[in-house]
């Protein structure tokens, strides 16, 4: 055998054995390069990317409830007090009682925290972009076509 004959048959080989499982881990590598952006822009601005995606959250929906926002973050309501208290003490966030009913308290971004997460949906595309830069525009709407084929028959995503 030849190394020419073992180099072709092992490239067959490695390409039949190609899954949809190797498409997916590409896809979780993207989620990956957008989230360490995220972290980098988040960072420098010492809260974590975490925190960032709950304070635009505030920021575009003021006086939203913590359940609102556990499900916004698909995570728990646990998860999300312990967020919230740690924002709470940094100042970036508040707490208040509307309407009389002292057990439903709405959040609210302070300004502070509207300032510091300015950039972030900025920050955000400009990945987007970098990441998205070797397809040119045929190939985006192709792949945006092919992704909303695949999401359409999967369930939306929940809070738990």
């Amino acid at each position: 055998m030849t190394v020419l004959y073992l180099t072709v048959s092992l490239l067959i080989m490695v390409l039949s054995q190609s899954t949809l499982t190797d498409s997916l881990e590409l896809m979780r590598w993207i989620g990956w390069a957008q989230r360490k952006a995220g972290e980098d822009w988040t960072r420098a601005r010492e809260i974590s990317f975490e925190q960032s995606f709950v304070l635009a959250y505030l920021v575009r929906n003021p006086g939203a409830i913590q359940r609102d926002i556990a499900q916004t973050t698909r995570t728990s309501a646990a998860n999300v007090s312990s967020l919230l208290q740690g924002l709470e003490r940094n100042g970036l966030v508040e707490r208040r009682t509307e309407g009389g009913n002292g057990r439903s308290k709405r959040v609210y971004a302070t300004p502070v925290a509207a300032q510091l997460i300015t950039g972030l949906d900025a920050a955000m595309a400009a990945a987007d972009e970098a990441i998205l830069a070797p397809l040119n525009q045929a190939e985006r709407a192709l792949l945006h076509t092919l992704l909303t084929k695949i999401t359409a028959e999967l369930p939306h995503p929940t809070g738990s």
